[in-house]
């Protein structure tokens, strides 16, 4: 895969602290664009043009996920036929794509194709502005770069939210989604005349690794179970992060709390999972990220097994709220960097690919089955469930440190 840009006379590359901040600027527009929908739904089925049931409403905002997962697969093929660059510049030209096909449809159909859409462009902007950021990093910073950069999609969240405050009353649920083309256009005009320097360790090797190489490497020997662990760990990550990001706020009022109280709780889980992400990165590139992990993975089981057995006080119910989000949002973040890390270099792209790919899926059900929990068994089910969810993670994650403990040896045979 060619990470660099062409050489060109007089065009000196981007210091690398630019090309990591302009990888976090992605995100943070993917995160907009993933997480506005949430703010619109209620204007959504209010809108009489429409005609959306509740089931269509949920239905459509569940298809980015499964465009996300295409995208998140199709990015190291598209790389490895063209470049890292062109690969991300064309994931965020789809999903500007997608916000603005949004904004102008007129029926559940044309809605669920945008959403569609703008997934596969995220799916593949967020693995490459991954990858991309990773490679300009030392192996000292891995943790830490990754965690800027993932930091992106909350705070696209919190734009999105910020945001919806003036926009929704004055103009409109569609206003949201002509912003998030705005932005995708911005951010394209400033990747457009940026040149990514070239990981030395990456482009020594990269002629030798064929597409077959690459992919032999994620499932041959111990690749292979590598591999598993990752997809483990990520997808029951997902369904219990992403299901509590969906559902912290209506269980907590099934717990007693009024609406506001509720509203603080979920700023505490976003809060801690951003702040708390910047410490667990600082202890991953001392301790390593797959050790990390299972600490990380160790609090949100913490966090779901407290809220389940103490008393629901205030000050309890936010300490279980704050582990469960500093275990939701690191653990993903150090997976990644493990994914990263343990397999070669060239193969990089691949790997992040699949983690990547596979969050979605998690990312995709945890919304669904924490539905079902509160629906049939109250506050209680929905912690009970993600608990479990939680419990998958943690072996996986301890299965992930097991194999990865030596990560400067090849994760399986290179066959060429």
């Amino acid at each position: 895969m060619e990470l660099a840009n062409p050489p060109r006379t007089g065009a000196p590359a981007a210091p690398r602290h630019v090309v990591v901040a302009v990888c976090m600027i992605v995100t943070v527009i993917e995160g907009y664009n993933l997480i506005v929908y949430g703010s619109v739904v209620p204007l959504l089925l209010a809108d009489p043009s429409l005609g959306l049931t509740a089931d269509q409403t949920g239905l459509i905002g569940g298809v980015v996920y499964l465009g996300a997962v295409l995208g998140a697969l199709l990015a190291p093929v598209l790389a490895d036929r063209t470049s890292a660059k062109s690969t991300l510049a064309t994931g965020i030209a789809v999903f500007g794509l997608g916000a603005l096909a949004f904004a102008v449809a007129t029926n559940g159909t044309l809605l669920g194709f945008a959403r569609l859409l703008n997934g596969l462009g995220v799916g593949a902007a967020l693995t490459t502005a991954m990858t991309i950021a990773r490679d300009q990093a030392p192996a000292r910073r891995a943790s830490l770069v990754v965690t800027i950069t993932m930091a992106g999609i909350p705070l696209g969240g919190v734009v999105a939210a910020l945001l919806a405050i003036p926009v929704l009353p004055a103009f409109g649920w569609r206003a949201m989604f002509v912003v998030g083309t705005a932005l995708s256009v911005l951010i394209f005009a400033v990747l457009a005349p940026l040149r990514i320097p070239a990981d030395p360790a990456r482009a020594a090797a990269e002629p030798a690794w064929s597409g077959r190489r690459k992919l032999a490497v994620l499932v041959a020997g111990r690749g292979k179970w590598i591999t598993l662990a990752v997809a483990g760990a990520v997808i029951a990550n997902m369904i219990a992060w992403q299901g509590l990001n969906v559902w912290a706020a209506q269980a907590m009022i099934d717990l007693g709390f009024s609406l506001r109280g509720a509203l603080l709780f979920t700023f505490a889980l976003t809060g801690a999972a951003v702040l708390g992400s910047f410490g667990t990165a600082w202890a991953a590139d001392r301790r390593g990220s797959a050790r990390i992990a299972v600490v990380t993975g160790t609090c949100t089981i913490a966090g779901l097994a407290g809220m389940l057995t103490l008393p629901t006080g205030a000050v309890t119910a936010a300490l279980c709220i704050a582990l469960m989000g500093i275990g939701g949002h690191s653990t993903m973040n150090l997976v990644h960097t493990t994914t990263s890390t343990v397999f070669p270099a060239p193969a990089r792209a691949a790997a992040l690919g699949w983690s990547n790919g596979t969050s979605f899926v998690g990312a995709f059900f945890g919304p669904t089955l924490g539905g079902i929990a509160i629906g049939t068994g109250g506050a209680r089910a929905l912690f009970a469930t993600f608990a479990v969810a939680a419990g998958v993670c943690l072996v996986a994650v301890t299965a992930l440190f097991l194999l990865s403990r030596k990560e400067d040896t090849p994760a399986a045979p290179i066959p060429r």
